[in-house]
């Protein structure tokens, strides 16, 4: 059971293989959501996510021969660098079951630290039954990312450290995918102070907790859609699923549009890389209903490839309107491209990309497109040099940005 005592008892144990990630304060945060907002850094650790807490703490309780059988798990890529950590720690074999559809990056760090790793099935769900196949036919012992209460004592963890740090904490921000992290956190936050307020918060297009704390009972999601996937969960932890009903305060849900801009903010405030599943709990904060409270975003993971973490940045600026695309028409005459050109200067606008179609109307003589890809500061200075556009007779026409 979660009792305070294991609370404890892991809290030493996981000291072996985790890092310091002291808390961080955050002024741009703060100054946006109107609360005093501190990250907890779990991004910073060893195998680049929290996930080395559960999988290091489970492992530290099996029997030599349950050590001996080898180690099995299915993971979209934290869990499974932590069970791989652990078991290299521990000198026994480890299997990792990942769907094919996990980052390279992750799946090459977890076979770095001596996995094998086997893929299959597009999500969560589908390796996980593949790992239970493998598990039953070869006699490995099988370490669940989240339905198990020790591995989630392991996740709570988290929870002590923030307490020590910041004992007057009012609410924690905990991501959700299967819901150990959030067992662990939100079980040991009640016993060290039941005033604090526990919000879990999952990807609008994977809300299986949210779905299932509706309906008294653990539910499965037809399908999941969301580029956060370390939490493109189907189906909840059954075992611990009480835990969440009974110390979970409240759900918050969050479109993979706010996880973009959200990276954005993150990178350029902090310096810090989040994966996608981490900046949840950054992306929840403008949805909290508070002000004046002491806030604590649990930075799940950093683990993003640079191709995803490349496209996250260019459609987080495509989203804040600090690149865009107009489309003008003009006469196709010398001298029309330096007139449009001059008037973006001027408004000082800086132009990425031009793409001329003359084909756009019969009359070439009366009209050529114009499609100019533009960098700005931001939704104003944008609709600035709109402005400037409309003014010197153009009719600017905002159009889809393809970079």
């Amino acid at each position: 059971m979660l009792t305070l005592e294991k609370f404890e008892e892991a809290s030493e144990v996981v000291k072996k293989v985790t890092q310091e990630t002291k808390l961080v304060f955050s002024e741009y945060f703060s100054n946006q959501s109107g609360n005093k907002v501190y990250f907890k850094p779990e991004n910073m650790q060893l195998t680049g996510a929290y996930k080395l807490r559960g999988a290091y703490y489970k492992i530290s309780t099996l029997t030599e021969e349950e050590r001996s059988k080898g180690l099995i798990t299915a993971s979209a890529g934290n869990h499974a660098q932590g069970v791989a950590y652990a078991a290299k720690a521990y000198g026994c074999k480890a299997v990792i079951v990942m769907p094919t559809t996990t980052p390279l990056m992750k799946v090459n760090r977890t076979k770095g630290y001596g996995a094998e790793v086997v893929l299959y099935g597009d999500v969560y769900d589908e390796a996980c039954a593949k790992a239970y196949e493998l598990a039953e036919e070869y006699g490995y012992t099988f370490i669940h990312p989240f339905d198990d209460p020790v591995v989630a004592t392991g996740q709570g963890t988290i929870m002590m450290e923030i307490f020590k740090e910041l004992p007057l904490v009012d609410y924690i921000l905990v991501p959700i995918g299967g819901g150990g992290l959030a067992t662990g956190v939100s079980t040991l936050a009640k016993l060290l102070n039941p005033k604090i307020h526990v919000v879990g918060v999952e990807p609008a297009g994977a809300n299986c907790m949210q779905a299932s704390l509706e309906q008294g009972k653990v539910v499965t999601l037809d399908k999941v859609n969301t580029i956060a996937d370390g939490t493109a969960v189907k189906t909840p932890g059954s075992i611990i699923f009480p835990y969440i009903q009974q110390n979970i305060d409240e759900i918050i849900t969050v479109g993979d549009e706010e996880l973009v801009t959200a990276f954005l903010d993150m990178v350029e405030n902090h310096k810090m890389v989040v994966e996608n599943s981490g900046l949840l709990t950054v992306a929840a904060l403008k949805h909290l209903n508070v002000k004046n409270k002491k806030v604590v975003s649990i930075l799940s993971g950093g683990n993003m490839d640079v191709i995803t973490m490349s496209s996250v940045v260019q459609h987080g600026l495509i989203f804040r309107d600090r690149i865009f695309t107009v489309s003008v028409l003009l006469p196709d005459k010398p001298g029309e491209l330096s007139r449009v050109a001059a008037v973006i200067a001027e408004e000082n606008g800086n132009v990425i990309k031009l793409e001329h179609n003359q084909f756009v109307s019969i009359n070439r003589s009366a009209a050529v497109e114009l499609r100019i890809t533009l960098e700005a500061f931001g939704t104003d200075h944008k609709n600035q040099i709109l402005a400037a556009l409309e003014k010197e007779g153009y009719q600017p026409k905002l159009v889809r940005t393809n970079i």
